[in-house]
């Protein structure tokens, strides 16, 4: 019976996070494996003693966007998924651009900020200028570190752009176009190995530009296009994935990916469409594990 083992993080100890926790602990019951559940603060200061025995795991489930700590279990010779490379990937959206840049993966016209410390702050703003006669209005702007629809602001004119960016400097960000087709509603793919398991369409019901539910939109079953199917499976292998919520927006030329999440919480696909993705996860894993042997 395989055995594995469940990161999760320390500090985001939210009702919603464990009950996914939950949730994920009986679907590996459910398919025949034991899971052992630790924090990444538990784990940090042993994982490369002699304390912590890699050896009584077959896996890791990594629930968590802890790099270094997977990158060391993985230097310990286990199975992670999904890998740190992957998580890091996803976790940065300026990465996640470049990595499906390459791959000729469609996302919304994208610029990068340029990097600056918060001790210097910006001294000239001539590129949020550039930025914004290039993309035009309405512009997104995202921080590249963040979730569940937060850190993501948009903007209809230049100064107030000009001062969030200001008030950010330090802060890793891009701009991005507003897909007005999309605005106010996307899917989420949710992909598990090579497989889109289970769809949903999320819909603003507030006016706002963002779909996501944590931010009172609702949610449909939602039947994938071809095209979307095919997308959300190419943005996976680009980035590495073995599992991943994929958001894809509606745009006039056909679908965008706008952004895929390492660890998305799934919850709220479960409750749409019966869908356990947990338990097709551990199916993958254990398919994965007989491949290695």
């Amino acid at each position: 019976m395989p055995h594995g083992l469940m990161i999760v993080n320390a500090f985001l100890r939210l009702p919603k996070f464990d009950e996914l926790y939950q949730i994920v602990s009986e679907a590996a019951k459910e398919c025949g494996m034991t899971l052992s559940v630790q924090t990444n603060a538990e784990l940090s200061p042993m994982v490369d003693s002699a304390e912590f025995d890699a050896s009584a795991y077959d896996f890791v489930l990594f629930w968590d966007k802890d790099v270094a700590l997977a990158t060391q279990l993985a230097q310990r010779g286990l199975p992670v998924f999904n890998s740190a490379e992957s998580i890091l990937r996803c976790d940065d959206k300026a990465m996640t651009y470049l990595t499906l840049k390459q791959a000729g993966i469609p996302m919304p016209r994208t610029i990068l900020a340029p990097k600056t410390y918060p001790a210097f702050g910006y001294t000239d703003l001539a590129f949020v200028d550039a930025a914004a006669a290039t993309l035009g209005f309405p512009l997104v702007l995202k921080e590249c570190f963040g979730s569940f629809g937060m850190q993501v602001y948009l903007f209809d004119t230049l100064e107030p752009l000009r001062e969030k960016v200001r008030t950010l400097a330090g802060t890793p960000m891009l701009f991005q176009t507003m897909v007005k087709e999309s605005r106010g509603r996307d899917v989420r793919v949710n992909v598990v190995g090579e497989r889109v398991v289970a769809s949903i369409l999320r819909t603003s019901t507030s006016g706002d530009f963002r779909s996501n539910l944590s931010l009172g939109g609702t949610m449909q079953t939602y039947v994938p296009s071809t095209a979307e199917t095919e997308l959300a499976l190419a943005a996976v292998r680009a980035l590495g994935l073995t599992f991943a919520g994929v958001d894809v927006l509606f745009g006039k030329d056909g679908p965008l990916i706008c952004e895929v999440n390492s660890n998305a919480h799934f919850k709220t696909t479960l409750a749409c469409t019966g869908v356990n993705m947990a338990v097709e996860l551990f199916r993958e894993i254990a398919q994965q594990l007989e491949a290695r042997t």
